[in-house]
């Protein structure tokens, strides 16, 4: 990555239309994936230290958290904390980052935020929907509405087996996004199997 161009980008945005819009600038391009990956792939302190420092300051900023925790930054503080770093603040840093991506799981992954994701029809593949500790959490919560998760409730199969819920996700298994289609194979492979033996469908 040619780094002194994207820097001089942003540099003139910066300087021609103030902080606002150079956010949203910083929102709607490549910024954040280009930023971790220098952050993964570099070995020196200074750069690490920089970058690590610009992702603590975006973080709280718009919707930068949410897409940071898509793109895998919990996972890659992780790592990089098990380094034997000396920069202070690099360090004071990550431990910011770290606790600071914490809070926003937490608040992506609240079921209030799900349940309005899903009585608005807005649904969208935040963290709630792929972390197990979500649903192992509100399990209890799907109650509320008759329907059960069949991976964590001991009677979650044979509800969602009443309630036809089968019939209609092999609908779904023609359907034109493939991500939609291959939800709707391993859904149907874990009413079928248990989620024991579908489980090698989410490779």
């Amino acid at each position: 990555m040619n780094a002194t161009r994207p820097r001089t980008e942003y540099v003139e945005v910066w300087e021609e239309r103030g902080p606002k819009t150079f956010l949203e600038y910083l929102a709607t391009t490549r910024t954040l994936p280009r930023l971790i990956d220098v952050v993964k792939s570099s070995t020196k302190e200074k750069v690490v230290r920089v970058v690590v420092l610009i992702l603590r300051n975006l973080l709280p900023k718009g919707n930068f958290a949410a897409e940071m925790i898509d793109l895998g930054l919990p996972q890659v503080v992780q790592s990089l904390k098990a380094q034997a770093w000396s920069d202070e603040d690099l360090l004071e840093g990550l431990n910011q980052l770290e606790e600071g991506l914490k809070d926003n799981i937490k608040r992506l992954s609240s079921f209030d935020k799900y349940k309005q994701e899903v009585l608005l029809g807005h649904l969208d593949w935040s963290p709630m929907h792929k972390d197990p500790l979500f649903w192992r959490d509100n399990i209890t919560n799907f109650e509320e509405n008759d329907f059960q998760f069949i991976q964590y409730h001991s009677a979650g199969r044979v509800i969602v087996t009443d309630l036809k819920a089968k019939e209609r996700v092999m609908k779904l298994m023609n359907h034109e996004n493939t991500e939609v289609t291959k939800s709707a194979l391993l859904c149907i492979q874990k009413l079928f199997l248990g989620a024991k033996y579908a489980s090698f469908l989410q490779a």
